[in-house]
This record gives structure tokens, C-alpha cells and sequence, in this order.
């Protein structure tokens, strides 16, 4: 499951991150006697980073250990993009037989105002786990087979904030009776000058028809751009069920089995507060 859709991203300067921050493009050389070629119509981008945790939405998606994560992203000068994102999970988060997450997202951004301050993001979202199978139970029914999640997703940005509103069309990450799921973010990204900036993040999911799944998760940090790689703090956490004690929900094993049990020998609150360091470049 993927960040802040990912805030923890914004932290890197990715572009699924706070509502899929646009790409930064570079200017074209100089050309013909020193004339400015125009810009391309299209741009591609890719991004790489090491994060000493994966937290989407405020939840361990590694059980504690690092993850590395990278993709491509295509703009078109009109406002349409399209892209894909990647990174190792842990199959105690819920992915049994796979240790993969590849995300596919498409739809369109523009900016409007005089200086161009208000923006308007809208757009779809696949998660996708090659190789997991999984058979969960809920509400009374049973879904079995691979664990994937489509949502759609509108946002609003004004300078430095930006609100986003994901909606699941699919049963959320295979939870039966899950449809309709929801997750709000509101995201603040400002720049201090000399390549450092802070941003801070708080959101709540709504898990329908799920014992104990909604919670709220919120995020403070602070990254610097050091010759174009970007180093990241922040502590991020979660009221999240995760007391093992208690086999809460968001109690998870360090491995599990098809059949959704939890066979490995360590547990941990997946949604315990954690301070998370990273690195990460866009080419």
C-alpha cells in the first residue's frame, strides 16, 4: 500500500507524494547561435530512493526494515501524465507469496491564478502485488486471490498546501465488503531557501465495514537538497489498533500465509510512531 499515497514521498521529492507533486523539468540547451530551443511537449522523469522504512498512510509496510523505491513519469505540456512507482513490502503486511508493490497512475493537473497558485489534480490509481495470493474474510464474505487496489482520486493545492480525496472503486487491498473506502490528506510542503524545507502531513482513512481499521496518521519532517539528492527526516505516526497484546488489527507478523495467518515468530504495531531517514533523486 502505497504513501502519502503518499506523504512520506513529498519527504523525497517524489512525484506520488502529496498528490503527485509535478516533476521538475529542466531547461533545453542553448541551440542555433545561442537561441533557447522550446520546451518540449513531452517530459520524462524517473526517481530513486532509499527509505530506512515504507510507511503508506501511516502503516509499516516492511516490518521495520529498509525499502528501496524508484519509477518514471511522464507529462505531457497539456496536463495529462501518466507513471509508475515500485517498492519492496513485506508479506506480513498482507502480501503472502510476493515482496513487490508496482503502482500505475494516470490523469490530469493544471494550475490556474494570476501567478498560478491554485491547482487542480484528478485522476485513477492501481496498486498492484505481482505473485500474492490471499484468502481474507470479512463481514461475511470471502475474497481469495491476488491483493491489489484501484482508486480514483481529486485534488486541490493552493502555494504550499494541497488537499486530496481517494476514493477505492475495488474492495480496499482485498478486504471483502470494503468498497467505498476512503482516505483524506492534507499536505504543506514550504521551501526555507538554500535547498532545505519542512513538511507535515495529517490524514484519515475511512476502512468501511472494517472492526477497528480507520485511523488518523500524520507526518512532521524536514528534507535538504544536497547537488541534486534529497536527504529526508520525519516522524511519522498513527492512532491505528496495533496493540499485539490485544490482536488488534493492525497487529502484524514478520511473515504470513496465503490463508491470511500470521506464522512468523516476531510481531509489531504497524502503526507505532517511527522517525524514517531517507535519500532520493529525480532524473
Amino acid at each position: 500500500m502505497k504513501k502519502n499515497f503518499p506523504f512520506l514521498l513529498a519527504l523525497a521529492a517524489i512525484p506520488l507524494a502529496a498528490g503527485f507533486a509535478a516533476p521538475v523539468t529542466a531547461g533545453e540547451a542553448l541551440a542555433n547561435a545561442g537561441e533557447a530551443a522550446p520546451a518540449s511537449e513531452h517530459v520524462l522523469t524517473a526517481n530513486i530512493g532509499l527509505f530506512s522504512s515504507y510507511r503508506f498512510r501511516g502503516i509499516d509496510q516492511t516490518f521495520g526494515r529498509p525499502a528501496l523505491q524508484g519509477g518514471f513519469d511522464y507529462v505531457h505540456s497539456s496536463g495529462f501524465y501518466a507513471g509508475n512507482w515500485n517498492s519492496n513490502v513485506s508479506s506480513g503486511a498482507g502480501y503472502p507469496e510476493g515482496n513487490l508493490e508496482m503502482d500505475f497512475y494516470g490523469g490530469y493537473k493544471t494550475t490556474f491564478g494570476d501567478s498560478g497558485d491554485f491547482g487542480v489534480d484528478v485522476g485513477a490509481l492501481y496498486y498492484y502485488y505481482p505473485g500474492t495470493d490471499l484468502t481474507t474474510s470479512n463481514a461475511g464474505k470471502t475474497n481469495s486471490g491476488r491483493v491489489d487496489n484501484t482508486e480514483l482520486y481529486v485534488a486541490a493545492s493552493w502555494k504550499f498546501l494541497s488537499l486530496k480525496y481517494s476514493h477505492a472503486v475495488s474492495d480496499y487491498f482485498a478486504m471483502p465488503d470494503s468498497k467505498g473506502s476512503n482516505y483524506l490528506d492534507l499536505s504543506a510542503s514550504y521551501p526555507l531557501g538554500n535547498g532545505w524545507g519542512i513538511n507535515a502531513h495529517i490524514g484519515r482513512l475511512d476502512f468501511r465495514n472494517v472492526a477497528n481499521g480507520s485511523y488518523s496518521d500524520w507526518k512532521l519532517g524536514v528534507s535538504k537538497d544536497v547537488a541534486g539528492w534529497v536527504l529526508g527526516a520525519a516522524y511519522v505516526g498513527t492512532d491505528a489498533k496495533g496493540d499485539c497484546g490485544k490482536s488488534e488489527f493492525y497487529c502484524f507478523s514478520s511473515s504470513l500465509s496465503s490463508q491470511n495467518v500470521q506464522n512468523g515468530s516476531r510481531t509489531r504495531d504497524a502503526g507505532r510512531g517511527i522517525a524514517v531517514l531517507s535519500i532520493s533523486r529525480t532524473f
